[in-house]
């Protein structure tokens, strides 16, 4: 069965459901002002239904890392709404938004962020600490489990390959129980079995645990394990594939000048 390609609609906002987790309606991000101002996104629409794996890909200055953080409350939008299930994310404040996140997002990246003076556990457990809440110790190694690193839970990040890193970093990021978790190039600084595990890892967060994932890459492998893939060039949408193939993302990229 041949795979579905589309191209991004030129206007128009993204139908609301009640499936989806975040919803971006003509969101622009631009920086700088007069002859100076980037457009590092230009009217992008774009929904994500909960329990669903979406890779966003572009060629090197797209956008797509831009995306990410204003889908995630890291950054702000210039214009436009986004949406984070019921809440619009423009109207809440630094604090909110900073709750939003410690609650009901976790974030997993190309570089692991792991404290080389603290264990595996520690590690886990740290965000939760620095918020001022103390997980119980069974939470924290049930998390590791979940990653295959339940005989780790003592080892500092010197003592793990990057492959085990990174695991580490993924229980960190579902410890709290998220509901969305965004990925910006989680395999990138791992070999190909290690970004193959990770991203099994990251797969059955999805299938298993229900929860929606983002994920920016620009490895074709690693957008294949996504249901679709969303490319944007020059800050806007560029069209949709879904189902993908490593084989047909290459392809579309190389269109795409990335």
């Amino acid at each position: 069965m041949s795979p579905t390609i589309t191209t991004a609609a030129p206007s128009g906002p993204p139908e609301v459901r009640r499936g989806d987790a975040i919803v971006l309606d003509d969101v622009a991000r631009r920086f700088g002002r007069g002859e100076g101002e980037v457009r590092a996104l230009d009217g992008v629409s774009l929904a994500f239904a909960r329990g669903t794996f979406t890779a966003v890909m572009g060629p090197s200055g797209s956008g797509k890392s831009t995306l990410l953080q204003i889908a995630a409350g890291l950054d702000r939008a210039t214009s436009g709404s986004a949406r984070f299930g019921e809440h619009e994310l423009g109207d809440l404040g630094e604090k909110a938004l900073a709750r939003l996140r410690r609650e009901r997002v976790g974030f997993v990246f190309q570089s692991f962020n792991l404290l080389g003076a603290l264990t595996a556990e520690q590690n886990v457990a740290l965000p939760s600490r620095l918020a001022g809440r103390r997980l119980p110790r069974s939470v924290v190694r049930t998390a590791l489990e979940g990653v295959g690193l339940g005989d780790r839970v003592r080892h500092r990040p010197t003592q793990l390959s990057g492959g085990q890193q990174q695991r580490v970093a993924i229980a960190r990021a579902l410890v709290g129980q998220p509901e969305v978790v965004f990925a910006d190039e989680p395999t990138g600084a791992l070999d190909s079995r290690s970004g193959r595990a990770v991203l099994a890892l990251l797969r059955g967060t999805v299938d298993e645990g229900g929860r929606t994932l983002v994920m920016v890459t620009h490895d074709p492998s690693a957008a294949a394990w996504a249901d679709r893939v969303v490319f944007v060039a020059d800050g806007r949408l560029a069209g949709e594939l879904a189902a993908p193939s490593a084989e047909q993302v290459a392809e579309r990229l190389t269109g795409l000048g990335a």
